[in-house]
């Protein structure tokens, strides 16, 4: 049998473990000498070739659906700075944009004067305000907005 084991992982492209005879057809199998008479039992179902066995995917998979709802990123998984993680230039440019935005929309809604707004605005660039909220602390200190 060891023979007929050996054609038919040379015929199917696979290793002799993969192998797997049908025993109620052994008489037949053992009669079957040549590679064209094996080749013969694999189309009709007797010689089969197991399914390769490999790593399953199936916890990376669940950790990577997690981590696309932005699950497990905690501290212990973080590798690197945070500047590392996240472009310092990017942050930077999103706190100016919305810095902006809110004294462009005060000016626009006529609370400050444009002094004030040219003020703020180089402040802004400058990077004197940590947020939109220490500009509205500034204004309110500063007595910046127009009476009514």
């Amino acid at each position: 049998m060891e023979l007929q084991k050996r054609l038919a992982a040379n015929a199917l492209k696979c290793g002799p473990n993969r192998i797997r005879f049908d025993p109620e057809k052994r008489a037949e199998i053992k009669e079957a000498i040549t590679t064209f008479d094996v080749k013969r039992l694999i189309n009709k179902g007797i010689i089969i070739k197991l399914q390769s066995k490999g790593v399953s995917r199936a916890r990376a998979k669940k950790i990577q659906s997690q981590k696309r709802k932005g699950r497990q990123a905690g501290h212990g998984s973080r590798k690197g700075k945070a500047t590392a993680r996240q472009n310092p230039k990017d942050t930077w440019i999103a706190g100016v944009r919305t810095q902006r935005k809110l004294i462009k929309k005060l000016r626009d809604n006529q609370l400050i004067d444009k002094q004030a707004f040219r003020d703020l605005y180089g402040k802004v660039k400058g990077g004197f305000f940590r947020s939109t909220k220490h500009i509205k602390i500034y204004i309110k200190e500063q007595e910046m907005i127009k009476r009514k």
